[in-house]
């Protein structure tokens, strides 16, 4: 139900809570206080929305990934000539600069914020300059049009592309081969599509294979010319390439391996330069996962229900546990007239026995219960009128006779 974050490590993040919940009350309030302004706030809550789309979807894992220093570049290093290692560096470079591009807008949107955790955010990463002469670093290097891509032939054009022109001759020739080769292609196939009068042939790529050749089955006629090799059938396609198709693909392959390559030497200085500043980057990465948390997760839950169905828990020291009209977070969303429960436990009258025949919802009642708890304790709202709550540090229930007595 909650899992609507956006980021890899939003949703680690969120897994993360629901199995440990937090038991510190000025935390738990810090993330209600930012739910409270979020809810009341649209304005806020849709701007957050559309700056965090900015970042890239593995923003936390790559931001962390510089903490590790790889061995220096020499050419013992470079001799396997595949370049991955390479190519996943200048990926995670790219990356993180369109990380550090998304910063100003971020700031824009929390700059009048006022719950204690949007401001401590806009305070420690909107003004920190550092973010910013990172960013200016980066640009001096890459090429300012370079954009994170998850299509395989964009990101790879992308990478080989994205250290500024004129840095390096040799990167500079590489490039002009790959160009060369890449076009080669894509003329050989408006060739074939002449030549064999098949209309809809099609030239994807992808990082395994290379670029290769699609034919709709109802195009072929007869059977496919001899040119053709490695022929697959692929549901109403074909899956093939040719021994020209091969020898442009090896060497495109070559050449962009030769530009990521190069491309890793020309960035030595620049990596060097980031991990001194790698505590900015990690601080980054978590703020993104909890924003991704609070606003993706707890405020879109609570945005998608009907207006007052959700409230917010309040915590007491030693008060009593009392619940009034709650519900059972998922199976109120599959039954419309699901029947609102209440509970009251206090010093006094802490032991509550519930009775009923089989399929009567006893075992409902525990599990809401438990799950209002856990709602409140991770900082989110709860499905109730009114919740007022102590911080508990384990839950023990036993439902049904299949459960494991321990």
């Amino acid at each position: 139900m909650l899992k609507t974050t956006k980021t890899t490590g939003g949703s680690r993040l969120l897994r993360a809570n629901l199995l440990q919940p937090l038991k510190d009350i000025q935390t738990i309030n810090t993330r209600l206080d930012c739910l409270d302004e979020l809810v009341s706030n649209e304005e806020l809550f849709f701007g957050l929305t559309q700056g965090l789309r900015k970042f890239p979807k593995e923003s936390d894992k790559v931001l962390c990934h510089f903490c590790f220093k790889p061995k220096k570049v020499t050419d013992e290093v470079l001799k396997p000539a595949n370049g991955r290692k390479s190519q996943l560096l200048i990926s995670d470079i790219i990356v993180l600069k369109t990380a550090l591009d998304a910063i100003p807008f971020l700031s824009k949107v929390l700059k009048g914020a006022n719950s204690f955790l949007l401001k401590n955010i806009y305070q420690t990463i909107c003004e920190n300059p550092k973010y910013e002469s990172m960013r200016k670093r980066i640009g001096e290097v890459i090429d300012e049009d370079v954009i994170h891509s998850r299509a395989p032939f964009v990101a790879c054009t992308q990478q080989c592309f994205a250290i500024k022109p004129g840095i390096d001759g040799l990167l500079d020739v590489a490039r002009r081969s790959f160009c060369d080769t890449s076009e080669a292609i894509h003329n050989l196939a408006t060739k074939y599509r002449e030549e064999f009068t098949l209309p809809n042939l099609k030239i994807p790529y992808n990082n395994r294979l290379g670029f290769y050749f699609i034919i709709p089955l109802r195009d072929i006629t007869e059977k496919l010319p001899n040119k053709f090799i490695q022929v697959v059938r692929h549901g109403k396609n074909v899956h093939c390439s040719s021994f020209e198709l091969a020898s442009l693909n090896v060497r495109n392959k070559s050449a962009a391996a030769e530009c990521f390559l190069r491309t890793e030497l020309c960035l030595e200085g620049l990596i060097s330069e980031i991990r001194e500043d790698i505590r900015i980057l990690t601080m980054l990465a978590e703020v993104l996962c909890l924003l991704d948390m609070i606003v993706n997760s707890f405020a879109y839950t609570i945005s998608t229900k009907p207006v007052d169905r959700y409230t917010r828990p309040e915590f007491t020291g030693d008060g009593p546990m009392a619940i009034n009209a709650g519900r059972h977070p998922i199976l109120e969303s599959l039954h419309t007239d699901f029947v609102p429960n209440n509970i009251f436990l206090s010093e006094a009258s802490n032991m509550v026995l519930v009775m009923g025949p089989n399929m009567s919802g006893k075992s409902t009642y525990l599990q809401q219960i438990c799950l209002i708890v856990i709602l409140a304790q991770v900082g989110c709202y709860v499905p109730a009128q009114f919740a007022s709550l102590r911080v508990v540090d384990r839950i023990f229930t036993r439902i049904g006779t299949g459960d494991n007595v321990e």
